[in-house]
């Protein structure tokens, strides 16, 4: 399997068919970074030994929420960590223990944003 195929393979698991649409906007603009986006996270790292797709997800909205300034790709992420097992209580700790680290703003941030999951999730429309 080559390491696009691998890539999709993860992406598929790890966010469903929210992570195709976003590749999809992502190829109309520019094909081969949307190729590199596939196969070094996902056809790369993401497939590495020592930690399943769960703890990936969780170091993943961890390192984006310190980040402070990816909010689309936070929330992007926070729906895959949902998908692959994370509940939302523990993505609220995750933003708590950011606040120690990465600082109230950040930390706020990331709890503001899944507040929006929650309220998603929580609707009659919600997945």
């Amino acid at each position: 399997m080559s390491r696009y195929e691998t890539g999709l393979r993860n992406l598929q698991a790890i966010d469903g068919r929210a992570g195709q649409e976003v590749l999809a906007s992502l190829e109309a603009i520019s094909p081969d970074l949307a190729r590199y986006v596939v196969e070094y996270p996902f056809g790369d790292i993401y497939n590495r030994p020592g930690l399943g797709l769960r703890e990936r997800e969780l170091v993943t909205v961890a390192a984006l929420g310190a980040l402070g300034n990816a909010a689309p790709q936070l929330r992007v992420h926070l729906r895959a960590a949902l998908h692959v097992g994370l509940t939302i209580e523990e993505l609220k700790e995750v933003a708590i223990q950011l606040s120690v680290y990465a600082g109230f703003p950040a930390a706020l941030n990331m709890m503001f944003a899944i507040g929006e999951l929650e309220r998603e999730h929580a609707s009659p429309s919600g997945a």
